[in-house]
């Protein structure tokens, strides 16, 4: 896959730091809520390895992320998505220069309730359903009902890769119910019989139900073979080259026998 040596150069890139950690201390970790799960848990062994570093994470969205990283307000910021132009220009401006770290794979499939009768839908067919022109599940093979449709908000990496892959640059359409996080995605559609909505492949429990895509399954293996048409990298960005602790949790988190087993262990894709 075109994409995955560029990641995994940017992995390597990362393990090649040579900063020790020497100012022990606070970590503040900001924005994407995809990334938060394994953040969490990344942050939690490495605590454990480095009881005098506490670190504190929140979510809020990859754009809010990268903004904190820009601000100089955390010292990685978290997003599912790669940083935007316009977000270049303005950390330049601010004499900021952020420093991207692809951390794992992820896709984004689409789920439903699980009394849903489907099992697999096309790129084609989410567009429509995404653009408001196709409003009931009849009109798909399944119920006479209209379709209860859920997004993420505009603030979010998840929300930018679904627009770019599934809807080729068209906006959500207005009746489209806006969501904050991955999690209350799931929440949402786990109590709707007739809701449709789209989570990172880590979020994916019980409690909802996967869509294949074009007959494909979302998984480790066919985000890594490419098959899987909405897959994409996840970061940490850093403002400028990371030093001290910060440094050091980047290695950590790109450390095959670290970071990278927890990636796999907390339903994402490990870059090696």
């Amino acid at each position: 896959m075109k994409m995955k040596s560029m990641f995994v150069i940017g992995a390597v890139a990362g393990l090649m730091l040579g900063v020790p950690s020497v100012w022990a201390g606070n970590l503040v970790i900001k924005g994407s809520t995809t990334v938060l799960p394994v953040a969490q848990k990344v942050s939690e062994a490495y605590m454990k390895e480095k009881p005098d570093v506490r670190i504190s994470i929140s979510g809020g969205g990859s754009g809010n992320g990268i903004k904190a990283v820009i601000d100089g307000t955390t010292d990685i910021g978290n997003a599912s998505r790669f940083i935007k132009e316009k977000e270049v220009k303005l950390a330049v401006e601010k004499g900021a220069y952020p420093v991207p770290f692809a951390v794992a794979y992820d896709c984004i499939v689409p789920v439903v309730h699980p009394s849903n009768s489907l099992s697999d839908i096309t790129l084609e067919q989410l567009k429509a359903i995404y653009e408001g022109k196709v409003t009931n599940w009849k009109d798909l093979g399944g119920a006479d009902k209209e379709i209860a449709v859920f997004s993420r908000d505009t603030s979010s990496g998840t929300y930018e890769v679904w627009g770019e892959k599934v809807l080729l640059g068209a906006r959500v359409f207005p009746k489209a119910l806006l969501q904050a996080s991955n999690g209350v995605v799931v929440q949402a559609v786990s109590k709707n019989p007739n809701a449709i909505g789209y989570i990172g492949l880590g979020y994916l429990d019980d409690s909802t139900k996967m869509l294949s895509v074009g007959g494909v399954k979302g998984s480790a293996e066919t985000t890594l073979n490419g098959t899987f048409p909405i897959s994409r990298a996840l970061f940490m960005f850093t403002r400028g080259w990371p030093e001290g602790d910060t440094a050091d949790f980047i290695n950590y988190m790109l450390h095959p026998d670290k970071g990278q087993k927890l990636v796999g262990g907390a339903g994402y894709v490990p870059l090696y």
